[in-house]
């Protein structure tokens, strides 16, 4: 997603992707994998049929007339969609935050590649409607995303896109599967994915029964303004993966459960708001003494420390690597890395 827009609590942290298209056309290149097409060769004949389709989503209805062969992405993860059931984009937006090696490709999505090689868009100060536009998508999959009317506007004068159902980044993984996966024809196959995740999830929570009866909180903490507590709400996909995966819901997401934003700030002065909470993630960096120095500031402050999951040290960290971008789960990161992700946040409960 964008940098700007979406980890908009690391305040505004980031996340980006981009899209790429199969095509048809044996001269294809960094536009279109002809061995991805061969791979859905006899679902694309079959799935042809299912158009035209409609998709709504918060700026209205997309009809989409004909199965997609060029498709680009914008935002975090849009593109992993089609990349999870054979299909490369032409197009995504390039990985800002998370990226461990620095080449705008998380490492799942690099392994989805293989010698794929798409256009990466840069939307980091807005997006970029030539490069989108070069790429000639038919379809442009922004189901996850923090795009304005605005963008849609302009996005459409391109190619049908895909907006969010309801609200900007509120959009959860099932959801984006679904609609990302109808809109390319390939629905059926989205629903296999959404089944074959959901089966990774329940087995690494087995792995760490603790978190089953753990009530987590996801947020963020402003070293320099320790005043106010974010949090994100159980409408973010972060949070809303832990609860669907088994968690219990702690009583300061109740409180935000009609809330139209992913993201809500609770002051300090209100610790009991966190009275039942076990657990908090949060990002901080990848410096352990770093992390450490900041809980310890944590831990001293008179009204932070009236929050159990401080005063115990129930603390995660997760970096500012691989791992924490996975924590905003998709389709390729589940398997990558939710064995390794569920390990790390339930080690304070053990």
């Amino acid at each position: 997603m964008r940098s700007s827009r979406v980890i908009a609590g690391l305040l505004a942290a980031t996340l980006t992707v981009s899209l790429a298209a199969c095509s048809s056309d044996s001269d294809s290149t960094a536009t279109g994998s002809s061995s991805s097409q061969a791979d859905s060769a006899s679902s694309a004949e079959v799935n042809d049929t299912a158009f035209p389709v409609t998709i709504k989503h918060a700026f209205g209805e997309t009809i989409i007339e004909k199965k997609p062969e060029r498709v680009a992405t914008v935002a975090w993860a849009n593109h992993e969609v089609p990349l999870a059931l054979g299909v490369t984009p032409v197009g995504m937006d390039k990985a800002t935050w998370g990226d461990d090696d620095d080449n705008g490709i998380l490492p799942w999505v690099e392994e989805a590649l293989g010698d794929e090689q798409p256009v990466l868009f840069d939307s980091t100060d807005a997006l970029p409607f030539e490069e989108i536009a070069n790429t000639q998508p038919d379809v442009i999959l922004a189901s996850y995303s923090g795009i304005t009317q605005e963008d849609y506007d302009q996005l459409s004068q391109i190619a049908p896109v895909i907006a969010y159902p309801e609200m900007a980044w509120g959009t959860s993984l099932d959801e984006m599967i679904e609609m990302n996966s109808k809109a390319i024809g390939m629905e059926a196959e989205g629903q296999e994915l959404i089944t074959k995740l959901d089966g990774e999830v329940s087995a690494a929570m087995d792995a760490n029964p603790e978190l089953k009866e753990a009530k987590p909180i996801f947020a963020f903490f402003d070293e320099s303004d320790l005043s106010q507590i974010g949090v994100y709400t159980a409408a973010d996909p972060r949070m809303g993966f832990l609860l669907d995966a088994g968690v219990q819901e702690a009583e300061v997401l109740k409180k935000f459960a009609d809330s139209d934003s992913f993201y809500e700030q609770v002051s300090a002065e209100s610790p009991e708001d966190f009275a039942d909470v076990n657990l908090i993630i949060t990002y901080g960096t990848d410096d352990d003494a770093a992390n450490a120095a900041l809980l310890a500031k944590m831990q001293a402050d008179p009204l932070l420390s009236r929050i159990p999951a401080i005063a115990e040290g129930k603390v995660v960290f997760l970096g500012e690597g691989p791992l924490a971008a996975a924590a905003n789960p998709s389709p390729l990161s589940i398997s990558w890395g939710i064995d390794e992700y569920l390990a790390k946040i339930s080690e304070p409960l053990k």
